[in-house]
């Protein structure tokens, strides 16, 4: 079998790998279908965390796979059971630092617990919708973070993945006027089929007046401001701070779910006057069980987000689709039946 580790920067490679066992505690995962991650693509690029001994560092944690082997104190998991991979309930985080990364055919799951590090697939939903559950769930704690109720006017910055997941979660809870933005023609696109009923190009348009346009105006005590009640960052651009203060109504919300390499200023002065909010969303404290129960639901509108579909061999042709403006969640499958 093969496992796709990062040696360097920018050296990405498919190795050999030998099958795993499991211990007393472990259980084995036949990985079916497994997304690429923003994060996958940021290891790439600056650089990976330090393995022992000199040792590459595994990728993949966005995993729906089927129970191949169970350690003898795992209790209530069993062959063949149906699982999505929790990586953020993994002894080393599964494809985030530790020796294990899902892009790999059998994915050896390190203390496996049943809802917790393991969640049941529901019903006949199929693994490569059951793979969105880790990135879905990303989005949705930002949404929560947000507070954003029906009836709010919120705008989406970031149209990949986690950005589209955010504009269905919105749509799904009653917000109906959401705005996305994203300098991708394609990814506005896609925001515009899950729903936003708005979409703006920074690029090509001036943010601040079409939001005006959008959303209306507000007054605050010492300038007009935008009506948007909250904003969501799933871009990462250091302008996005510093613009959403300068627009922002009394009582705004700015939820930064984007990673910040450098730090970015903040107009302190500005937001007095509006006691507006910016605050921080990481990863899924409580809502992957939430959403994995909603897929069923769901799950037309998450298929289609799934823009490009890759066999396991074309990983690193996938990495460098996932990282262009024309693609939105690009899943890596293993065998034929991802969909099944």
């Amino acid at each position: 079998m093969h496992i796709l580790n990062i040696h360097g920067i920018n050296d990405v490679r498919l190795d050999p790998a030998e099958r795993p066992v499991a211990g007393d505690y472990d259980v084995v995962l036949k990985i079916r279908a497994c997304g690429i991650c923003g994060t996958d693509l940021s290891f790439i690029k600056h650089g990976a965390i330090p393995q022992p001994g000199g040792k590459p560092m595994p990728l993949g944690h966005e995993a729906a796979g089927e129970v191949m082997a169970v350690g003898g104190a795992v209790e209530g998991v069993h062959v063949g059971q149906r699982i999505v991979l929790n990586p953020m309930r993994t002894p080393a985080l599964v494809g985030c630092g530790g020796p294990e990364g899902a892009f790999t055919e059998e994915l050896l799951v390190r203390g496996a617990r049943l809802n917790d590090s393991l969640l049941p697939i529901p019903g006949d939903l199929p693994y490569d919708i059951a793979a969105l559950t880790e990135p879905l769930a990303v989005a949705l704690h930002g949404v929560n973070r947000s507070e954003a109720k029906a009836g709010d006017k919120v705008v989406v910055f970031g149209c990949g993945p986690i950005g589209l997941a955010a504009v269905l979660w919105l749509v799904d809870r009653g917000v109906n006027d959401v705005v996305a933005v994203d300098i991708s023609s394609q990814r506005l696109a896609y925001a515009s089929a899950l729903g936003a009923a708005g979409t703006v190009n920074p690029a090509a348009e001036n943010l601040r007046a079409r939001l005006l346009e959008l959303h209306g105006p507000a007054r605050t005590l010492l300038r007009e401001a935008v009506g948007t009640n909250a904003y969501i960052d799933a871009a990462g651009a250091p302008n996005i701070v510093s613009d959403v203060i300068s627009m922002a109504r009394a009582h705004a919300r700015l939820v930064v779910v984007a990673a910040y390499r450098d730090p970015v200023p903040l107009n302190l002065s500005a937001m007095l006057t509006t006691e507006m909010t910016i605050t921080t969303s990481m990863g899924y404290p409580t809502e992957m069980p939430e959403v994995l129960a909603a897929l069923p639901r769901l799950r037309e509108k998450v298929a289609s987000m799934i823009s490009h579909r890759y066999a396991f061999d074309s990983v690193i042709e996938a990495l460098g689709v996932a990282g262009t403006g024309a693609s939105a969640k690009v899943l890596i499958e293993f065998g034929a039946d991802a969909s099944a």
